[in-house]
């Protein structure tokens, strides 16, 4: 069968889009005509819309022309991984506009009653602020647990780095990846301290840069979060240990063994 090619008028008529955004996707290079003419006339194709269709949905998702880039280069084994990802993020940010609806009504109720004012506002905010911790939380902590993280938060952390922390979205699918990479980590201090492994050796500063990188991660290089972040562990080891509310996922030779590494290796430029 011959392979039949549309004018971009027809193929956006087709595609239910626009030919702006046809154009627009060629020129971010996300999505191209199978063939251009001399003349300069894009052309398209059956599969091209089939292209298309993926793109359209993806964006439909909420998955920006970036992050449609690498899955269409990546393919579809990669996409159940990514979409549960996606899904997780988007209930976090569902659960914080269920929040702010929550803290508009109760602020309507408290105008109705009589004048407000700010205080009064700031109270309602901060309560629902509070309330709007996501359900997936409870799975990983207990509501005591969680009361000693934000009692340990507010000792450590600085109000500029506590402010900085509380603005950004932390979702299951960030806290489930954080988790297994803590757990990497654990596992290869426990499998070198076993084996009694060279500080300075190449295992071991190897390992020492990836702890710094994952701790780089969370603190995203600000000096004040760093802090206290250090602050933070220095107050749990304070605590008796049947009363701290996480542990390090390697014991006391592990941590000996992990600060012998960073001491002996140079951080990242």
């Amino acid at each position: 069968m011959e392979r039949q090619f549309y004018p971009i008028g027809r193929f956006a008529r087709k595609a239910a889009v626009s030919i702006r955004t046809l154009r627009y996707y060629d020129q971010e290079g996300l999505f191209s005509p199978t063939q251009v003419t001399e003349a300069g006339y894009r052309l398209y194709t059956d599969e091209d819309l089939g292209t298309l269709q993926q793109i359209l949905a993806l964006k439909f998702l909420g998955f920006t022309l970036d992050e449609i880039r690498v899955l269409l280069r990546s393919g579809p084994r990669h996409l159940p991984a990514v979409l549960d990802q996606q899904k997780a993020m988007l209930q976090a940010k569902r659960a914080q506009l269920d929040g702010i609806i929550a803290a508009i009504e109760e602020t309507e109720k408290l105008l109705q009653a009589g004048p407000g004012d700010w205080e009064s506002l700031v109270r309602v905010i901060q309560a629902m602020q509070q309330e709007q911790k996501p359900e997936w939380v409870r799975k990983y902590l207990t509501p005591e647990q969680q009361q000693q993280m934000a009692a340990l938060a507010a000792q450590s952390y600085s109000a500029a780095a506590r402010a900085q922390l509380a603005d950004r979205v932390w979702t299951e699918a960030d806290q489930q990846q954080a988790s297994a990479q803590w757990a990497a980590i654990g596992a290869e201090i426990g499998r070198l301290t076993a084996l009694g492994a060279d500080p300075t050796g190449p295992e071991a500063q190897a390992l020492a840069q990836q702890y710094r990188a994952l701790i780089g991660a969370f603190t995203g290089g600000d000096p004040d979060i760093a802090a206290g972040l250090r602050h933070w562990w220095q107050n749990v080891a304070a605590l008796p240990e049947t009363a701290r509310p996480v542990h390090p996922p390697y014991g006391p030779a592990g941590q000996a063994f992990l600060e012998q590494a960073l001491a002996l290796s140079a951080p990242p430029p």
